[in-house]
């Protein structure tokens, strides 16, 4: 490929992420090196709408701005027109590579991805089957179960079985696990709609705030443990970071602790002995290639402190991506600065098609 590539940056969407997806598309649009690349911001409203250029950045951060620390609950318009307009708008663009900086469902789930593929359009990170699964956290423990990878224990169930039958639900939950227990949307990111339950009558409120999210619904065991992730990065041969923890202010790491509370630590590298370093990099590992990523992925762990047994929470296939989101710190403290990881994952996507690189 000679010349500049013409990036494609897109960002904003359809999920209650949009704003987070606006935070890290800031960053990395300014990150970006434009001697090699010609950018293309590419923005999503919460109801669909595509649209390319210079302003659209600022036009969905004034947007986001107004909405507060309070997070979007987006109403997507007719989805044949979405379809329509964003084929419009990327023809029109006449870009050479994405990279769809989108967090959550209808842009992180492999729909984008989809999209990009019948296209023909390189792009960063995994691909359509492990952005899905990625995304659905029932689907993903099948998968770390499949390959032996340690998991919590949990039950999902649909929301139309929720509601239907609430009295068995709950009698059906509470003879599995003791409390407390993590209620969640199965399909969603950024802690929203998580609640750490200890009654009947919590859990019941979980569920029905969980089922505000999406139709398939998650409960796990709520362990006293440490919030660990490691960075994963590469196509056949992936490599892992250094490990980093997180010590929520908050009761758990929820959207708030994530996003808006400035008193959560971030702690890069967390403090481990070696052993336990390198096992949790190899399982990291393990899980990127179960799941059949590509690009870049960041894996939770939940290290329980009284045994320091390792369970793998989720792995998010596209994580929050300013300077001083976690992902970033985690490959600055492996030895790759922001602007040298944003160069990588764009190989990275080229190298995945068979393209040569800028």
């Amino acid at each position: 490929m000679s010349g500049k590539l013409r990036l494609g940056v897109i960002f904003g969407g359809t999920s209650s992420e949009h704003d987070i997806s606006i935070l890290s598309a800031t960053s990395v649009l300014g990150a970006i090196d434009r001697s090699k690349f010609e950018v293309i911001p590419i923005g999503i409203s919460t109801s669909g709408a595509w649209a390319a250029g210079p302003g659209v950045l600022e036009q969905m951060t004034v947007a986001a701005s107004a909405r507060g620390s309070e997070a979007p609950r987006p109403s997507p318009g007719d989805g044949l027109e979405t379809l329509s307009n964003a084929l419009s708008v990327l023809s029109r663009a006449g870009i050479d590579a994405v990279f769809p900086v989108l967090h959550g469902p209808m842009g992180e789930d492999g729909t984008v991805q989809g999209l990009l593929e019948l296209c023909g359009v390189p792009y960063v990170g995994c691909g359509v089957a492990a952005s899905a699964v990625a995304m659905d956290k029932g689907l993903a423990k099948d998968v770390f179960r499949a390959h032996a990878i340690p998991t919590l224990p949990s039950v999902v169930l649909h929301r139309d079985t929720w509601r239907s039958r609430r009295e068995q639900t709950l009698d059906d939950i509470e003879s599995r696990f003791p409390y407390p227990l993590f209620v969640k949307p199965a399909n969603l990111g950024s802690s929203l709609g998580i609640s750490k339950v200890g009654t009947r009558e919590a859990l019941a409120a979980g569920l029905d705030e969980a089922a505000q999210f999406d139709v398939r619904l998650l409960v796990e065991p709520g362990i006293d443990a440490r919030e660990i992730e490691v960075g994963i990065l590469g196509n056949s041969d992936p490599e892992a970071s250094v490990p980093g923890e997180i010590r929520p202010c908050r009761e758990f790491y929820d959207y708030e602790a994530k996003y808006f509370d400035g008193r959560t630590e971030l702690i890069v590298p967390a403090a481990l002995d070696d052993s336990l370093s390198r096992t949790l990099r190899e399982i990291a590992v393990q899980a990127f290639v179960g799941l059949a990523c590509s690009g870049l992925a960041r894996v939770d762990f939940l290290l329980e402190r009284k045994t320091d047994r390792i369970y793998v929470s989720e792995v998010n296939t596209m994580p929050g991506f300013t300077e001083f989101s976690m992902y970033p710190r985690l490959w600055e403290a492996s030895g790759m600065g922001y602007g040298e990881l944003i160069d990588r994952l764009l190989e990275l996507a080229l190298r995945r098609c068979g393209l040569d690189v800028v």
